[in-house]
């Protein structure tokens, strides 16, 4: 079941279909119909190496803006934010950080609505901290969760106030 969470201005396409497991799988749909699942991997390491063009902290105070707000449904409002947030980078980065803010947030409420999730969206928000705060690799940041108790990320997460 195909659901449009945004339009991109680079013609493609961020929906929601379905995945392996629910109706909750992220996509990006390109211009001609083809439409591939982004890896945590991709977009960690891409907006790390923006990270790197801006302030301190910027992309990780960026995310978390959208964050904060991100909840079970697509919200129309935290849409217009990520379009907000993307006009503060310079030309040559806004296409890549629109997408990915875009990824993310949707990312983010599939993760809400995950039947039996008990961290919720607070699993991106630990790979972005790690990546963009503790300069993890994105690679390793991307696969920290897998595997692990709910309890223990809960325990890594607390301290840093998420």
């Amino acid at each position: 079941m195909v659901r449009l969470i945004k339009q991109l201005q680079n013609n493609r396409a961020v929906i929601f279909d379905t995945g392996k497991f629910d109706d909750w799988c992220v996509y990006i749909v390109e211009s001609n119909g083809n439409k591939k699942a982004p890896f945590d991997e991709t977009y960690f390491g891409d907006l790390f190496n923006i990270s790197h063009k801006y302030s301190s902290n910027k992309v990780y105070n960026d995310f978390v803006r959208i964050y904060e707000p991100t909840s079970k449904i697509i919200d129309p409002s935290v849409l217009t934010l990520i379009d907000e947030i993307v006009t503060s980078y310079n030309d040559e980065d806004r296409t890549l950080v629109e997408q990915w803010l875009t990824v993310i947030y949707a990312g983010m409420i599939a993760e809400e609505n995950k039947a039996n999730a008990i961290l919720k969206k607070r699993v991106k928000r630990l790979g972005m901290y790690q990546v963009l705060i503790l300069n993890m690799p994105a690679k390793d940041a991307a696969k920290f969760s897998y595997g692990k108790k709910w309890r223990d990320l809960d325990a890594i997460m607390r301290p840093f106030g998420f």
